[in-house]
């Protein structure tokens, strides 16, 4: 059974439409409508916060409802006039590293629909061992983006963009700028160092670019055993009718043994997690998939029906005939985080998950979008756009909580453990979806029982300090948008 380094988190897209879901204590109002942003981030933070005990500022008491109260909390608010600044200096826990926020909701709201502007090359980002320079390894390219159309795939190199080195100083701005061409400086790996090639490949993202998350749905057969593999490279609900159908797929191919690749899987929709772990093990909607820890405030206003969440039988009107596996074979990485380990953990009470590959990322924690549309309690509701402030626009996207498994199980904070471990290989990748890729065909392996004499030694292991998805808002997040009785 699985071993644990403590890790998760967590990232909820909760949407409430009644007014009257929570009890939103009463609160001091500034006396200067140039503060509204920050009014707005207070306020939603001191109610939802996970750690808002632990925040001294966001403390019930800490501005009291006086004309001398109301002047000290507005002279707080005005503490910082950058409003990204007060919510990262003023109400955010130090040991916090993924609360975050955005100008414009609407920006924030499409991003995590997968629409985001992209040229298709996903790639992974290392360090150099002896300098603070890095190089980018091809992970895999999109299909129907510009980088399809170019002459780059999996396992090229490169170690600049227009002719500047890759820096830890420089990575952010010449890759996630706002330049939407760029040309990269391709290398080789060559004797166990990687060497510039003289080669360049330029390419050009693409606006409003939507990434279909089910990579690669295909079946094996291999002596007796019939193996279903799914690449699934980001928990999107937008797209569970793509993932309902590869599991359709499975079902006709008469699979008895299935893996899932998460390698680069960064999370997302905690209900498409549900939906893909019921099409895994089962439709028991008396099974419990997981429980929501809260602060204490919002702990106290929920009854058990509206903490938990089972397993489905159904996506959307259509009917779930689930695989019902004992066990269930799951690649990662450190690149798997949130929605991905939370599938692993959720699983784990009821069939055996036997994870090859690397430690995963680690996080544990829940978050949400909130608004400022304070008779919603803050929460972002699509059907409410015409109510939120029109005089800001800003969204926040802080910790709410944490997920537990059926058996109260959610600290992992370190990532979860490989039962079988085999770090990807940076001068053997292979090929995605290839029987012989290592991953894969170690999972192979472990099913068939068939070893050969294939030897998975690890030359040169891949230690990433990035990747192309670390500006995305679904970068180890977990959303749960889990539907469910708040009445």
């Amino acid at each position: 059974m699985k071993k644990y380094y403590f890790v998760l988190l967590v990232f909820v897209a909760l949407s409430c439409s009644k007014t009257d879901e929570f009890e939103i204590p009463n609160t001091v109002d500034p006396i200067s409508e140039e503060v509204a942003v920050q009014d707005f981030m207070w306020k939603a933070m001191n109610f939802w916060y996970f750690w808002q005990d632990e925040v001294p500022d966001l403390a019930d008491d800490r501005f009291e409802n006086t004309n001398e109260g109301r002047e000290a909390y507005t002279s707080f608010l005005a503490s910082e006039e950058n409003p990204a600044d007060f919510f990262d200096r003023k109400l955010k826990f130090i040991e916090d590293r993924f609360s975050f926020y955005n100008s414009d909701y609407r920006e924030l709201t499409n991003s995590l629909a997968g629409i985001s502007r992209s040229n298709g090359v996903q790639f992974g980002l290392v360090r150099f061992a002896d300098r603070q320079n890095l190089f980018g390894y091809v992970r895999y390219i999109l299909p129907n983006s510009d980088g399809a159309t170019k002459d780059i795939q999996r396992g090229d190199l490169f170690i600049g963009v227009d002719g500047q080195p890759l820096t830890e100083d420089n990575y952010i701005n010449l890759l996630f700028g706002d330049n939407s061409t760029y040309t990269l400086n391709m290398a080789t790996f060559v004797n166990g160092e990687v060497t510039p090639n003289d080669e360049e490949v330029t390419l050009t993202k693409q606006e409003a670019f939507a990434e279909n998350p089910v990579f690669i749905a295909k079946t094996f057969e291999i002596g007796n055993e019939k193996i279903g593999y799914l690449m699934y490279n980001k928990f999107t609900n937008e797209y569970d009718d793509n993932l309902y159908d590869a599991f359709v797929a499975f079902e006709s191919s008469g699979v008895n043994n299935l893996i899932v690749d998460l390698r680069y899987n960064p999370g997302g929709s905690v209900n498409t997690t549900r939906l893909l772990a019921s099409m895994i093990y089962g439709t028991n909607t008396s099974d419990l998939f997981l429980r929501k820890r809260y602060n204490d405030k919002i702990q106290a206003q929920r009854s058990t029906s509206q903490l938990e969440v089972y397993f489905a039988d159904r996506v959307g009107s259509r009917t779930i005939n689930s695989l019902e596996l004992p066990k269930v074979y799951v690649l990662t990485t450190r690149s798997s985080a949130s929605a991905s380990e939370l599938l692993i953990n959720s699983l784990e009470p009821y069939t055996d998950v036997v994870q090859i590959g690397d430690v995963t990322r680690g996080k544990n924690e829940f978050s949400t979008t909130l608004v400022d549309d304070r008779e919603n309690s803050y929460l972002y509701n699509p059907s409410r756009v015409n109510k939120i402030n029109p005089n800001n626009q800003w969204a926040i996207q802080p910790l709410l909580g944490r997920n537990e498994n059926a058996e109260g199980f959610s600290d992992f904070t370190s990532g979860l453990v490989p039962d079988i471990e085999q770090k990807e290989d940076l001068s053997n990748l292979g090929a995605l979806g290839d029987q012989n890729e290592p991953l894969l065909a170690r999972a192979i392996q472990e099913i068939t029982g068939l070893s050969g004499k294939r030897s998975f030694t690890v030359k040169t292991p891949i230690d990433i300090m990035g990747s192309s998805q670390m500006t995305e808002p679904l970068h180890n997040k977990m959303i749960d948008d889990t539907h469910y009785n708040l009445n």
